[in-house]
């Protein structure tokens, strides 16, 4: 699904479908509200290649809209994320390898449902990722915490509409839809988790053709993921903008993913260090507890030192740097020879 630069220019920035040009000024205009300047090189989103996911302001929108807000984070000479507030129509950036193999993989950048990360665990992440030949499609996804109705489901929707999407378009993209997994990253990774559990879950009204495809992931990848919703050992942040200040129990039940694995869900791939002090370790090890006991294939790599948030950028020295080639290989076994490469 795509918009033309014309629909998009007639449309404020406010419905969130502004074009590159104006996010990327927006962002720069933030940045410079922080005491920053956009500087050459700096990380734009979205990419030139992208879609959204909803044809027009997705269902249960509140009034006034959220208002997009792009930020551009980091001093000259330090590292600059972008991270995004506001989303209104969530999208899709597309991420092409030179030398695609017909691999996929959804990335959900984290931020702690209250942001999104999207150089860090997002831009970064595909590009690493392109190198080994895999097609990465990054999510800019609503924020559950800005005023949507039947807010603890908004994320799900939207990951569960682009993966269909990308699947309906497949060919488009030159990749075999059953290879299509997803990986995800800190609270991004719970919401990799859900999708995990709920794929076949009905969290809005089907809209078109592309929702006959099944959402559901060949693999999933779990980057220090916040995995449950439990008070006091999970995220607080993160349970706090998906649930809102009185969580009903249904749904804090609903969204622990560690205790709604079944037999035959997707194999997962863990990577956690033992020093976040963000999430707990605690998080990746109930997972992989809950996998081996319903008899889910699991790998896990528990790092000694990483803190949080490290995305790809963790020094050469350490061996969680490694990640992604353990990821890589990982994944080529996960999908199994009924996709051979």
């Amino acid at each position: 699904m795509t918009f033309d630069r014309r629909t998009l220019l007639a449309l404020p920035l406010a419905a969130g479908l502004a074009p590159a040009a104006l996010v990327a000024d927006a962002a720069g205009q933030s940045a410079a509200a922080t005491g920053t300047t956009r500087l050459p090189g700096d990380p734009v989103w979205p990419p030139a290649e992208r879609f959204g996911l909803w044809p027009g302001i997705p269902a249960g929108a509140p009034t006034p809209l959220p208002r997009p807000r792009p930020m551009i984070t980091g001093r000259p000479g330090q590292y600059r994320d972008v991270q995004m507030r506001g989303v209104v129509q969530p999208e899709v950036g597309v991420f092409r390898p030179q030398r695609p193999d017909g691999r996929a993989v959804l990335v959900c950048p984290g931020g702690g449902y209250s942001i999104t990360s999207l150089r860090n665990e997002g831009i970064d992440v595909a590009r690493v990722l392109n190198g080994f030949g895999i097609t990465v499609f990054v999510l800019s996804y609503r924020l559950p915490g800005e005023g949507w109705a039947d807010r603890a489901n908004v994320p799900l929707s939207d990951v569960q509409r682009a993966m269909r999407l990308i699947r309906a378009n497949a060919r488009r993209y030159a990749i075999r839809p059953e290879t299509l997994g997803v990986l995800g990253f800190s609270a991004g990774g719970h919401l990799a988790g859900s999708l995990e559990i709920h794929h076949g879950l009905e969290v809005y009204r089907p809209i078109d053709a592309a929702d006959r495809q099944s959402a559901r992931p060949a693999f999933t990848g779990l980057m220090y993921a916040v995995s449950n919703m439990d008070p006091g050992r999970s995220h607080g942040g993160s349970r706090a903008q998906l649930l809102g200040p009185d969580p009903d129990p249904g749904m804090q039940a609903r969204y622990a993913i560690d205790r709604n694995l079944r037999s035959g869900d997707a194999p997962l791939f863990l990577v956690h260090a033992e020093d976040d002090d963000t999430v707990p370790v605690a998080n990746s090890l109930d997972m992989l507890a809950a996998a081996r006991r319903a008899g889910i294939p699991v790998e896990a790599h528990i790092l000694r030192r990483g803190r949080h948030g490290f995305g790809t950028r963790l020094p050469a020295s350490s061996p969680g740097s490694l990640w992604p080639q353990l990821f890589d290989r990982w994944m080529r076994e996960a999908i199994g020879p009924e996709a051979p490469l």
